[in-house]
């Protein structure tokens, strides 16, 4: 795989890179991996023993030892008998197991990435959710004086409650049963995805497992059924006579108080669980967060037809002395708020959620922004391109540079402290205050020596530590170690929670890599000399970036947008869905409205007038949409910085600008949404839309 990605052949000289210096070797052979050829993308190469004992600095050792037992042996006694030649310290176990431990591991790793999509996932059904509430409701207001009808001739309302939730059973098993064939051609483009981007995942054939189909399935009846309750119980409770004389869009209504106070209290309790589970610092924070966000939006939904028509009103003005059509579309809009807000809901939740994260990452580079200058005073910055570790040699030929006035390496490792993973970073104590401010509280870089740890404040609050206490650390190569607490600092940006010398790495880790390079000019020195210096002595280090401050910067802000631009996309699923119901929606209410289109033909509108006032109603609910969405992200983008100050998040960015970019885009989103209602209501006969009843 390595070799026809980069087109190597036998006989091909290629450089290197290890702990120490790079070093250029003969290809003689190229091997397979797998099925696949392929580790998840990663470049592998094989050498022999003695070589790879030398270049990976572990001469006279070797990391494992695979056996084969003879045939017919017991794999168990051949394991014991091993176990008692190499003694406790090292473990025997059968492939079998090992294999286990990896899937295991593997399983773990993915785990928070599985559990991401399945957030999003249950976002785009519950927007989904709204949308099969609003078109029932519609459907069961449509259909009243059918319902009423049988109401007369004797069916209960059991009978008719019963009648809704069967038709949404089935049309909630045959959009499911096409959702899982969707969702296995999706999952079929991400593996094509994927090895397009040079990682063979899976590496096997898609698997599509019984719980898979099972749980789909019911998921996707069990929320038809439940988007369909309320309308179908709203459909049983209709007196006969009410509903034979009344209009549909009369049944559509409710009580203006009632939805009232079951919208605040709605909101109301889902502003509460959204801050206790943001400061409250409860066991299931994220669960909370999540359910408080569901319950505000229910709220909303709820409250947002009682502002829906002065809003729409206030929207639309701009645009009704533009045309007949316009007004027309802006009434429209306003007569009916429950159908408005109804119908622009669903991308209130999902333009919400996108200007959640939109605030939130622009407030993480602002706040990663302004940490960095406060702390960094290095002018150069060495980083690897791979986003992995780089030899050590680097660091040493950087300081030998007469260009260099001061400069510590930075090397990360995991350990566990009182049973858990942590990760502590290194530097050189003599050479750190020149490069970084750390703002240190207590103790002093001079204390930080062999055997010694320094912590983050916020950390050593929570844990109750001080100055002269011990950490209860252990490391892989060597097991228990405590550390010493000889310092304590506010700013960890820059080297995490844990801080710890050069020295006592060494001692701890077998594995020597640095993570950065920190480097300050030399006096008389400038930025761009440092740099270009640094950048000769490092012409064997294809894999490494020089850059100044500014540049350093800019790729970590790069790391947030990438991160943001992964969740956007995933979050513009629920913007699609809520397109699909605004088409929906308007595509009903042509329905409802069929007599009136027929008389406003008749009357002299024609077929392109009839188009363009649609479009215009759909612009003005789509706007309005937007607009509330973009109002709820605000208030959701305040809470969480302020609930991750602590964490570092300490700068609130409001991106106005791209604010307003989302809102133009719903404007046009409200356009395409409208092309198919519109030439549904234009394609109306005149004399049949007129006689309809």
């Amino acid at each position: 795989g390595t070799a026809t990605a980069h087109n190597l052949t036998v006989g091909q000289d290629i450089e290197i890179l290890f702990q120490g210096p790079p070093e250029t070797f003969t290809i003689v052979g190229i091997a397979g991996f797998g099925e696949t050829d392929n580790l998840a993308g990663a470049t592998l190469a094989v050498f022999d023993l003695p070589t790879a004992q030398r270049v990976l600095d572990k001469e006279g050792v070797v990391d494992s030892v695979s056996v084969r037992v003879d045939e017919g042996a017991s794999v168990s006694t051949v394991q014991q008998e091993i176990q008692q030649v190499v003694g406790p310290k090292i473990e025997v176990i059968t492939s079998a197991d090992v294999a286990a431990e990896q899937s295991k591991a593997l399983q773990e790793g993915l785990g928070f990435f599985r559990i991401v999509l399945l957030v999003f996932a249950a976002i785009a059904l519950f927007v989904g959710a709204f949308i099969i509430f609003n078109t029932f409701s519609i459907i069961v207001a449509q259909r009243s004086r059918e319902l009423a009808l049988l109401r007369t001739l004797g069916a209960s309302r059991r009978q008719v409650l019963v009648s809704v939730v069967i038709e949404a059973l089935i049309v909630g098993f045959l959009a499911s049963v096409i959702g899982v064939i969707v969702g296995i051609g999706i999952a079929a483009g991400l593996r094509a995805l994927l090895d397009a981007a040079g990682i063979d995942l899976p590496s096997t054939a898609l698997q599509l497992k019984p719980r898979t189909l099972v749980v789909a399935l019911l998921v996707g009846l069990v929320v038809t059924v439940v988007a369909a309750v309320v309308p179908a119980r709203h459909a049983a409770r209709v007196a006969p006579i009410q509903a034979l004389q009344e209009s549909s869009s009369s049944l559509m209504g409710s009580h203006a108080k009632r939805r009232l106070i079951t919208g605040s209290v709605a909101l109301a309790a889902g502003i509460g669980l959204l801050l206790y589970g943001l400061f409250g610092q409860p066991a299931n924070a994220a669960a909370l967060v999540g359910l408080g966000a569901a319950v505000q939006f229910i709220g909303i939904a709820m409250l947002s037809p009682l502002i829906a028509r002065p809003v729409a009103g206030a929207i639309g003005a701009p645009i009704r002395g533009l045309s007949v059509q316009a007004r027309v579309g802006r009434e429209n809009a306003m007569r009916s708020p429950r159908r408005t807000a109804s119908t622009a809901v669903a991308l209130t939740i999902g333009l919400g959620l996108v200007s959640m994260v939109t605030i939130l990452g622009a407030s993480l580079k602002a706040s990663t922004t302004a940490t960095l200058e406060s702390q960094l005073r290095a002018d150069i910055i060495v980083t690897s391109t791979s986003f992995g570790p780089f030899s050590t040699d680097a660091a040493a030929k950087v300081a030998a540079l007469p260009q260099v006035a001061d400069s510590t390496a930075v090397r990360q490792g995991a350990f566990r402290v009182g049973g858990q993973t942590s990760f502590l970073n290194a530097v050189d104590p003599s050479q750190l205050d020149a490069v970084a401010d750390i703002g240190l509280r207590e103790g002093s870089l001079a204390a930080l020596r062999t055997g010694t740890v320094m912590v983050h404040a916020d950390l050593a609050e929570e844990k109750g530590w001080k100055v002269g206490d011990q950490i209860p650390a252990a490391f892989p190569s060597i097991g228990d170690h405590p550390l010493t607490i000889v310092g304590i600092y506010d700013e960890n940006a820059l080297v995490g929670d844990y801080l710890v010398s050069l020295s006592t790495f060494e001692d701890v880790f077998v594995q020597q890599l640095d993570t950065l390079i920190l480097a300050t000019a030399a006096e008389g020195v400038s930025s761009d000399q440092l740099r270009t210096a640094i950048e000769g002595t490092l012409q064997d280090f294809p894999n490494l970036e020089v850059q100044d401050q500014a540049a350093f910067r800019d790729k970590q802000a790069g790391f947030v947008d990438t991160l943001l631009n992964l969740v956007t996309a995933l979050l513009a699923m629920s913007i699609v869905i809520a397109l699909f119901g605004i088409v929906n929606t308007l595509g009903l209410s042509i329905y409802e409205r069929t007599r009136e289109l027929g008389l406003l033909r008749a009357v002299g509108m024609d077929r392109r007038s009839v188009k363009r006032m649609i479009r215009w109603e759909s612009v003005i609910i789509a706007i309005f949409g937007g607009l509330l969405g973009i109002v709820v992200g605000i208030g959701f983008g305040f809470a969480l910085q302020r609930a991750l100050e602590s964490e570092g998040v300490t700068v609130l960015d409001i991106p106005v600008p791209q604010l307003f970019v989302y809102l133009v885009l719903a404007g046009l989103a409200g356009v395409l949404a409208a092309i198919f209602p519109a030439r549904r209501a234009a394609k109306l006969n005149v004399l049949e839309a007129i006689s309809y009843e």
